[in-house]
């Protein structure tokens, strides 16, 4: 006899952006129900809702209360999960909505980007085995001061692995407007293809450069808790990809790239080379909660000064450059370049840890476009280099075709 399965299936905005997708996704749930499997569903706001309600927001302030802010955005969510019920219901599926606060999601006071402390399993638990399918609002929880929390854009992908994992699910599936992960994002590269398997790594690394079809804290928390992820189609019956660290993967060097146009770069022109002046630019912009990714500095051949170039997230771009201007006579810098018009290009692959050369074969193959590299940063599984953003759609597919990802 087949067993029975817990599957946590994860519904994003543009799954849900009409009443015919979210009826249709409400088919997809009862096609499990009537395998017998039992079902949690965890839905985001519908198609675009998340923006329109932070420029409502952003119409009255840019600088509003965050606790109020969550307040509006985790709104969109309760629309859709009461609508996702209301559908299964119509299809004779036992369904009932849950807000964050109901189960209850529990986290912590920061708002906008709250982490999860725990999760309350015992309604749930009770409502799956009366046979009720709750749909659950992703993205938001509850703080210890009673307030509505969220836990970041793309949270609803970490609220359906922290159920998953809190359920002991067997596993989660994440539904979306695309069959899968691919080797490179195919409106970009038209060879690309989907990739079967991938690794709890190699998501993560990918989910982190600029994939945006899983948001990296949900693939950590997987990887954790040994949660097998499915990426699927919300509109197609293929197959998907699966993530886990189960299957032994193919022979491969690189499974794919993944770009970024998200990022900005601060070059600090003439800085005296002391020890402590790093520290005291970095500690400036981590004080402001700005994440620094790639790093360079150069030494002048006299020794008494130094070029460091950075790049932050582009939305960060502003600030940093008031951060810096507040310690520049402190840290003496001759001059700030600020530059918007660059873009990060990732190799990333499991069979990188093992065989030498990859990374030489970037450099030469960029290198015979006549493509500079500005900046490069590396892991045991990636490789990313910075480049000028008008170079992106020709620096994917050269790499695309070097790698034999077509």
């Amino acid at each position: 006899m087949k067993k029975k399965l817990l599957i946590i299936k994860k519904f994003g905005g543009t799954s849900l952006s009409n009443i015919e997708k979210i009826k249709k996704a409400a088919k997809l749930i009862k096609k499990e129900v009537l395998l017998g499997n039992k079902v949690v569903v965890v839905v985001s706001a519908l198609g675009k809702t998340t923006d329109k309600l932070q420029s409502l927001i952003n119409k009255i302030s840019f600088n509003s209360s965050a606790e109020e802010i969550d307040t509006i955005l985790s709104s969109g969510e309760q629309a859709s999960s009461g609508l996702m019920a209301l559908a299964l219901k119509n299809i004779n599926v036992k369904a009932r909505s849950f807000l964050g606060w109901q189960v209850p999601i529990l986290t912590n006071t920061s708002y906008g980007k709250a982490k999860i402390l725990d999760i309350d399993s015992k309604i749930l638990k009770k409502e799956i085995n009366k046979g009720i399918t709750p749909v659950i609002a992703g993205f938001q929880g509850v703080s210890n001061e009673f307030r509505i929390s969220t836990i970041g854009r793309g949270g609803s992908d970490t609220t359906a692995v922290a159920i998953a994992s809190k359920l002991f699910a067997d596993r989660c599936d994440i539904h979306t407007d695309v069959e899968g992960v691919y080797t490179a994002d195919p409106r970009w590269v038209r060879k690309a293809k989907k990739i079967d398997k991938l690794t709890y790594d190699e998501m993560l690394e990918m989910a982190s450069v600029g994939a945006q079809v899983l948001e990296p804290r949900s693939v950590s928390l997987a990887k954790n808790n040994n949660i097998i992820l499915w990426v699927k189609s919300s509109f197609k019956n293929v197959q998907g990809t699966k993530i886990d660290d189960s299957t032994k993967l193919e022979k491969r060097n690189v499974s794919g790239i993944v770009f970024s146009k998200n990022d900005s770069k601060i070059t600090l022109l003439g800085i005296p080379d002391k020890p402590g002046v790093a520290a005291k630019i970095f500690g400036s912009l981590a004080n402001e909660d700005i994440n620094v990714d790639m790093i360079v500095q150069n030494i002048s051949s006299d020794g008494k000064y130094s070029d460091l170039t950075f790049t932050v997230p582009q939305t960060d771009l502003f600030k940093a450059k008031k951060c810096i201007n507040r310690i520049k006579d402190d840290i003496k810098v001759k001059n700030i370049l600020p530059d918007s018009n660059v873009a990060k290009i990732s190799i990333v692959g499991i069979g990188m840890r093992s065989n030498a050369g990859i990374a030489e074969d970037m450099f030469k193959a960029l290198g015979k476009q006549k493509i500079n590299i500005d900046l490069i940063s590396t892991s045991e599984i990636k490789i990313s280099v910075l480049i000028s953003r008008r170079n992106l759609k020709k620096a994917i597919n050269v790499l695309h075709k070097t790698y034999n990802l077509g």
